[in-house]
Formats: structure tokens, C-alpha cells, sequence
């Protein structure tokens, strides 16, 4: 299996190639030559994550010097639980909690898979791997925490000053050692824009060797992918109908990820986006024009995103209009409904929501009858509720436990530099 850029299909990489560089050197983003393709029955006997995951992901695979150490990643990476806890709604519903990891978001998937294969790449040089990270809060946690005090890498977070929430400041600023945290005087799409412009810079690229841990790194969506797969296998094996998912986005990659093990063959049916106000993806579905904007900030702040990247690999995939629209629906939610459905699904419910996931649900309230009975649908959890204290607790009215991991991180002392919105910022701390 090799991959290719979104933007040149003759520019083309090995798997461990794609991981290390993060993104194509024409700026692209790497997708698969070919998709595999599997049936339900060749998952027959295996059951949730970790056991999905090896079988699913070994065509990618295939002839590149990881693939050996697939198992071994795979331990490494899924050692915690995941569970899909059904809710008692209408319908058939549940909520697949992607939150138990070690920094309390979806993101520790990707992240800790990313880390596992990039630490068994064999690599031509000695010089320290410099892994750049552009985050609107969870992102960079994750990464910080899968690649911390591991040899030969470094990690530069860059997340926008006053637009996390104060827990998620405190997890991407607690580390020191390899890892270093940038504030940026700006947005996230300022801090993606940063990432990408160092990517592109000749001077940074000869004496540094850079790579990226964001969801434009495929080691990020491959990951993300398997817990669709295990989700959607227990669904169809339960009900023998196709599962629909609702995710909420900023960036795009989770959702994407998605696609892809729909394209693939998994039982997965509808894929319905759930957004904050930032509106970019709903109304591009609905106008079919492409208007990358400056974001907004939200409760929902981890989604805050104007200019997803991984719509490029959406277009790649499906390139006329018609087509995307035909793959995905989008939601949007303001901040006064996800108030209200914080509030609401507490009483209701007995569920505390992150933000996030609070979108989901918002949204999966707003379906129709005829939609609700197509299959059964499955509310992406991505957040703990604890890490959005002062949004949270108000709302529900009691305090929200803290999970042990994230407690230890909270008792960290804080590392930070002030930046501003600058390449010749970012080049003068890399330098």
C-alpha cells in the first residue's frame, strides 16, 4: 500500500513516509492509493477496539516496515476503555464515550497510535524529530502526553491564547521537557496557518526536521477509524441494521475517518456533522461555495475552526458537490443550545455533556421521526465534562468529578511562551 497527495496523485509515499512527514511535500494531504474493502463477516469473532483494529488496518499496512509491529501499536495505543452506553431516549440511541483516555478526549486515539508508530520508524539521521502541533484544545494534550520524555523528539504545541478553556490550558502547558507550548496571539486557524507555513519554508525545512501530529497527519484518521469499526459491528450485529453516527466536528479528520471506513465497507450508515456557529461546512453543503472564514469562539471551543482541513480530503474523495452532500449532513448549535441541552440531558437524561458532545446531542434531538427509526444512531462522546468546569457545573448544578488522569495533569506546574502570529515568531523559537 503506498499513499498519495490529495494534490498530486504521482506524489507518492510509503505508510511510515506519510506518518513522518505529516503532510505531502506539495502540501497536500495524504490519502490511500486504494481503499480496501472488507465485509462484516471478515470481522467474524473479534469484538470491540483492540481486536478491530489489527484486522482492519493491515491492508494500510501492507509491505511497509510497521507492519510486523502492528499488534504491538495497536496494545499500546487502545489500553483503555471504550464503551457505547445506550441512552434512554426515543429510539435507539447511545453515546460511544471516546473520553477515558489519558487526557480525557477523542484525540488521545489518534494520538497515541501516531506516537507508537513514530517511535518504531526507522529513521536515516540522528537529528531530532520536531513534531508541530496547531490545537483549539484537546489536540494538543493528547499529543503532548502520547510523545512526552520519548527519545529523540520534540513536540511545539501552538494553541490560541484566551480561546481554550482554563483546564485545556492547563493540559497543554503542564509538561516541559520535549515539549513546548506556544500562546498564540490569534485564533486555531492562525495556529494551523503557522504550522503549515513552517511546513512550506525552505530555510526551516534544512535545519529542522518537522512533522506534524494534527488530523493532517493520516496516522491521526486511521486510528480514529477503528473505533467506527468496532461501534458499527456491534450495532449491526445487535439490530443487523447499518449504524448511523452523529460527530462533532471543528477540523474534520474524526468524521473522516468515518467516511473512510463507510467507503471501506463497514455497516455504517448515516453521517450527520454537528458544528458550533461556525458555519463554514454546513453552508458550503448548503451553497455548494467554499468560504473559509475567520472562527468565532464557543462554549463548544475544541471546534472552532473556520478553515477545516480535512475538507480537502473530503473534495479528493468525493469531488462534485452532489456527491458530498449525498455523504454527509451537517448541524449547526449555538451556545444557547448547547446551554439548554447541558441542562436539559442532566434531568433528562441522568447525562452530563461536555460542550462537544452536547452538540451531539442537541442534534440528534432535532431528528426527524422517519430519521430516528432508520437504525440505530450513536452520539460521538469526544470530551469529559470535566474539563469545562466553568461552562459545565453552573448548568448542572453540582460539581463534575475529575478522572485521575486528568487530576494528575491539573497538578502540574505550567510552561508557557508568548508568541505572536508569526512564521519569523514560530522560526525564532524552533531556531
Amino acid at each position: 500500500m503506498r499513499f498519495h497527495s490529495t494534490r498530486n496523485a504521482g506524489e507518492t509515499a510509503t505508510l511510515s513516509e506519510a506518518l513522518a512527514r505529516g503532510i505531502a511535500p506539495d502540501g497536500g494531504l495524504y490519502v490511500p492509493d486504494e481503499f480496501p474493502s472488507f465485509t462484516v463477516a471478515d470481522f467474524d469473532g473479534l469484538d470491540g477496539i483492540a481486536a478491530v483494529a489489527p484486522k482492519f488496518l493491515a491492508p494500510l499496512f501492507a509491505g511497509d516496515p510497521l507492519a510486523s509491529q502492528l499488534p504491538a501499536i495497536v496494545a499500546e495505543a487502545f489500553d483503555f476503555p471504550v464503551p457505547l452506553k445506550a441512552l434512554p431516549v426515543s429510539g435507539d440511541a447511545s453515546v460511544l464515550e471516546l473520553f477515558h483516555g489519558p487526557t480525557a478526549a477523542f484525540k488521545d486515539f489518534g494520538a497515541r497510535f501516531l506516537a507508537a508508530c513514530m517511535a518504531r520508524i526507522p529513521r536515516a539521521t540522528d537529528r531530532t524529530l520536531t513534531i508541530l502541533v496547531a490545537t483549539s484544545g484537546d489536540t494538543g494534550g493528547a499529543v503532548a502526553a502520547a510523545f512526552h520524555d520519548r527519545p529523540g523528539i520534540e513536540v511545539v504545541v501552538l494553541f490560541p491564547r484566551g480561546l481554550v478553556s482554563p483546564r485545556q490550558e492547563l493540559q497543554l502547558t503542564c509538561w516541559g521537557g520535549n515539549v513546548r507550548s506556544l500562546s498564540v496571539a490569534g485564533t486555531f486557524d492562525d495556529c494551523q496557518r503557522l504550522v503549515k507555513a513552517a511546513f512550506a519554508d525552505p530555510e526551516l525545512a534544512a535545519h529542522r526536521e518537522l512533522s506534524s501530529a494534527n488530523s493532517i497527519n493520516i496516522g491521526r484518521l486511521l486510528p480514529q477509524a477503528c473505533y467506527y469499526v468496532a461501534a458499527s459491528l456491534q450495532g449491526f450485529r445487535r439490530t443487523g441494521k447499518k449504524v448511523n453516527f452523529i460527530v462533532p466536528s471543528g477540523n474534520l479528520g474524526n468524521v473522516l475517518a468515518a467516511v473512510w471506513a463507510r467507503k471501506m465497507g463497514l455497516p455504517i450508515g448515516e453521517l450527520v456533522i454537528t458544528f458550533n456557529a461556525n458555519r463554514t461546512v454546513p453552508d458550503f453543503l448548503e451553497t455548494g461555495v467554499w468560504e473559509p472564514r475567520p472562527s468565532v469562539a464557543t462554549l463548544a471551543s475544541a471546534m472552532d475552526v473556520g478553515n477545516p482541513s480535512n475538507m480537502e480530503r473530503l473534495r479528493y474523495l468525493h469531488p462534485v458537490h452532489d456527491d458530498i452532500t449525498a455523504a454527509v449532513r451537517a448541524d449547526s448549535v449555538s451556545d444557547e443550545a448547547i446551554r439548554a441541552r447541558i441542562t436539559h440531558d442532566r434531568t433528562a437524561l441522568g447525562e452530563t455533556w461536555c460542550p462537544h458532545t452536547a452538540c451531539a446531542a442537541e442534534t440528534y434531538d432535532r431528528l426527524s421521526a422517519a430519521d430516528k427509526v432508520k437504525g440505530p444512531w450513536v452520539l460521538v462522546g469526544t470530551a469529559h465534562p470535566a474539563k469545562f468546569p466553568e461552562t459545565v457545573e453552573p448548568l448542572v448544578g453540582h460539581t463534575v468529578p475529575v478522572p485521575d488522569s486528568l487530576a494528575r495533569l491539573l497538578e502540574l506546574p505550567r510552561s508557557v511562551t508568548e508568541v505572536p502570529a508569526t512564521l519569523e515568531a514560530l522560526a525564532a523559537v524552533l531556531r
